[in-house]
């Protein structure tokens, strides 16, 4: 055949890329997923820490707004705006942990990231 090497020197020099492609592709892998410091618990810390800036974002929208409601005297106009804008803020820093949580875990498979 036309594709086969033709004396040891070209079997050796393929056998020598082939040991070189195969490093490559080792270091390039994905190597085996070591538990964190948490352990089991580690999916459970990152799910309350999420509960917890929701809950954050509309507790400190709620009194900022309250406190406003108190000084200008409009009582549940500028509470009900900023416990919206304190949901708001408690979702987008929800979404960035999430970010977070999936950037951790690396490209999916079959995805075209590359290094």
């Amino acid at each position: 055949m036309a594709g086969e090497p033709r004396d040891d020197a070209e079997k050796g020099w393929d056998a020598d890329r082939l040991r070189a492609l195969e490093e490559k592709l080792a270091a390039k892998a994905p190597g085996p997923r070591t538990p964190g410091p948490m352990g089991k618990y580690e999916q459970a810390n990152l799910a309350w820490r999420m509960v917890i800036e929701l809950v954050t974002g509309l507790g400190l929208g709620g009194a900022i707004g309250y406190g406003l409601d108190y000084l200008l005297g409009t009582m549940p106009l500028m509470m009900v705006i900023f416990i919206f804008l304190g949901l708001a803020a408690g979702i987008k820093t929800m979404m960035r942990t999430a970010g977070e949580i999936d950037k951790d875990t690396g490209p999916r498979p079959g995805s075209d990231e590359r290094d």
